[in-house]
């Protein structure tokens, strides 16, 4: 496996607004652009209804983020959607430590970003703003997860052949694909972040160490997460597992 290993990352809740008009398919448009299709009809019925706590239920928001969620949403129902590349789109915390902006375009295409919306794409396809998790069942669609599950797997698993996959996806994204179901000849490594205690680490601090893990990945490939330590978070691997866990306070 000397290619450099492919990173499974989750996009973020908070996104930058704006963009510009869609450049054409991205990554993953060939095999993903109809169950993509289906989403967005949904999303279209959605917007129908009176109800409106029903579309702050599928959107995930209220008040104003509802506001903006609904016309991000009208935009891609109408095809009018602006976009922004992936790592300049997801805002959050573990995409700010990650720093994307001094990565290459090669390595920005090594990150794959399951998502409720898109399927999969990498951080440098182009995506509009939106807010659809996929824990959210989406009317004939049911559960986004299963939805995608049969779609993304073999479309990441044509790329991941004769590779290493890291996984740093929480459990709602890692619904969406079936690592156990990719090709013999990829080794896919899991990362899992502990408290000192042992307990699921989650939280800003959690996050933050996630992005500059993911950085250190990208850079050093997994020999690297030997020597990472981030603020007295440390990595262990042990088979295809890093763990990485919280110091004691």
């Amino acid at each position: 496996m000397s290619r450099p290993p492919l990173l499974l990352l989750p996009p973020s809740e908070g996104k930058s607004a704006g963009g510009r008009p869609p450049p054409g398919s991205d990554s993953f448009a060939h095999e993903l652009s109809a169950p993509r299709a289906a989403v967005v009809a949904e999303l279209a019925t959605m917007l129908s209804h009176r109800a409106r706590s029903r579309r702050s239920s599928v959107l995930g928001v209220r008040g104003l983020l509802l506001e903006r969620a609904e016309a991000a949403t009208a935009a891609l129902v109408e095809g009018t959607a602006p976009v922004l590349p992936a790592w300049r789109r997801y805002s959050g915390v573990v995409w700010a430590a990650l720093e994307p902006a001094t990565l290459s375009l090669s390595d920005r295409r090594r990150i794959l970003v399951p998502s409720g919306l898109y399927g999969m794409t990498t951080a440098a396809d182009h995506v509009a703003d939106y807010r659809l998790r996929l824990t959210v069942s989406l009317g004939g669609l049911g559960r986004l997860s299963s939805f995608w599950l049969p779609t993304v797997t073999p479309a990441l698993a044509r790329r991941a052949r004769h590779r290493l996959v890291l996984d740093l996806l929480p459990a709602e994204h890692a619904h969406a694909v079936d690592l156990a179901g990719l090709d013999a000849s990829t080794r896919v490594v899991r990362v899992r972040f502990r408290t000192a205690d042992g307990g699921r680490a989650v939280g800003h601090e959690a996050k933050t160490v996630k992005g500059r893990l993911a950085r250190t990945l990208v850079d050093g490939g997994l020999d690297a997460v030997r020597a990472f330590e981030s603020d007295g978070w440390r990595a262990r691997l042990e088979g295809d597992v890093v763990t990485v866990a919280a110091p004691r306070r």
